[in-house]
């Protein structure tokens, strides 16, 4: 814990540091598989691949990426997967092959994962302990105003220039932002690095067991939300319903953005439960309303519930596992939460695509929001007995 106030130059430097990076991250996944397809003159495979081979790299190094934090120092893995991240976009500048260009994607994605963990970590050691919802709460915030602003971005950039390289160049100026950002940003190596050198190596120092729990409830929300991303446009398609596909993200994240603070300060004041069901509830009725949607008002009117609920859920389980352990095993416990995220969302594009393929995207929304009424049922089984042990 770095002082008593919450907004310093040095969470400030880091919360700016995680949108700018953020930015990057969504304009460039929105895009790139209209690259694919319209420079690169790829099929629908490869334009398939250019988002499965980044999700292959965030996971394969997210379960590293902790370990390397203690390693080299938090700080120090910071800046160098941030210099990654960056030397990455910079490549893509001269990505005239399918080949070339999925390389590049699996690289940029590894470098995310660790430029995310090591953010979040940084982040959560700056916060105050006791404004430690209010903190998270904001700077998951940032990275929802992201959400919105990164995919406009890149509709107008690759709309709006013959030439394709511009993408890239409004991109390497991004990553040089998250960049700069992050120099700023002053932390004490001490406060995250253990002595290792005669550690065993385990899968102990790869995953942290104590917020296995609390990461298996994210790993099924993640899941659910999966549907979201991945199908909302085909799903809006089939309604005659695709004006108001891009609309329904905004109003997805405005209503993240709007409820965050308020969410953090409560998770200071309250037991995490009384944010925890509430909040799968409105998740869950937002994902069956999604599922009867037949008119625009009733599709964005699920958009804000299921924003509200999951602007909820989100930060309160990040949250949780930053709790659950000691101060030299936070980087750990959110490369692990993330892992599981990640794996969620992963898993579950897969997965509720096949139910869509063969049913209808109605009964996957069904499936998605049983999968997130499920969180609230793992929540109560793995969280209960730590709330009834600490009284």
């Amino acid at each position: 814990m770095h002082g008593s106030r919450l907004w310093t130059k040095n969470f400030i430097a880091i919360c700016f540091s995680s949108f700018f990076i953020y930015i990057t991250v969504y304009m460039l996944n929105t895009t790139l598989p209209t690259f694919v397809k319209e420079v690169l003159h790829g099929n629908q495979q490869q334009m398939g691949l250019v988002i499965t081979l980044w999700s292959v790299g965030v996971i394969a190094f997210r379960l590293f990426s902790g370990r390397w934090i203690e390693m080299i120092g938090l700080k120090k893995t910071a800046i160098i997967s941030f210099l990654l991240f960056f030397l990455a976009v910079a490549i893509y500048l001269g990505a005239y092959g399918i080949l070339f260009l999925l390389i590049v994607r699996l690289i940029h994605g590894g470098s995310f994962a660790v430029a995310a963990t090591a953010t979040s970590t940084l982040a959560a050691d700056l916060i105050p302990d006791s404004q430690k919802g209010e903190g998270i709460g904001y700077f998951s915030m940032f990275m929802s105003i992201a959400m919105v602003i990164g995919p406009a971005i890149g509709a107008y950039v690759i709309h709006g220039y013959d030439n394709s390289q511009a993408l890239f160049i409004v991109s390497l100026i991004l990553s040089g932002l998250s960049l700069i950002c992050l120099v700023f940003v002053r932390h004490s190596q001490q406060t995250s690095v253990r002595l290792i050198t005669n550690e065993k190596k385990s899968w102990r120092n790869l995953i942290e067991r104590k917020v296995l729990p609390i990461s298996f409830v994210g790993f099924l929300l993640s899941f659910s939300y999966s549907s979201l991303t991945s199908f909302i446009f085909s799903y809006t398609m089939e309604m005659n319903l695709s004006r108001f596909s891009g609309l329904f993200f905004v109003i997805f994240a405005l209503i993240i953005i709007v409820s965050r603070p308020l969410v953090g300060i409560a998770l200071d004041k309250w037991r995490e439960h009384f944010i925890v069901y509430p909040g799968t509830i409105i998740f869950v009725i937002g994902v069956i309303l999604l599922s009867k949607s037949e008119t625009g008002f009733l599709l964005l009117l699920s958009a804000a519930i299921i924003g509200f609920g999951y602007g909820a859920l989100f930060p309160c389980f990040q949250l949780l596992a930053i709790q659950a352990v000691a101060l030299e095993r936070r980087n750990i416990a959110i490369s692990t939460f993330f892992l599981f995220f990640d794996l969620g969302f992963g898993i579950g594009s897969f997965v509720l695509g096949w139910i869509a393929s063969k049913t209808s995207y109605q009964s996957m929304y069904l499936v998605a929001a049983i999968a997130g009424l499920a969180c609230s049922a793992v929540y109560f089984a793995v969280h209960h007995p730590f709330l009834k042990r600490d009284k």
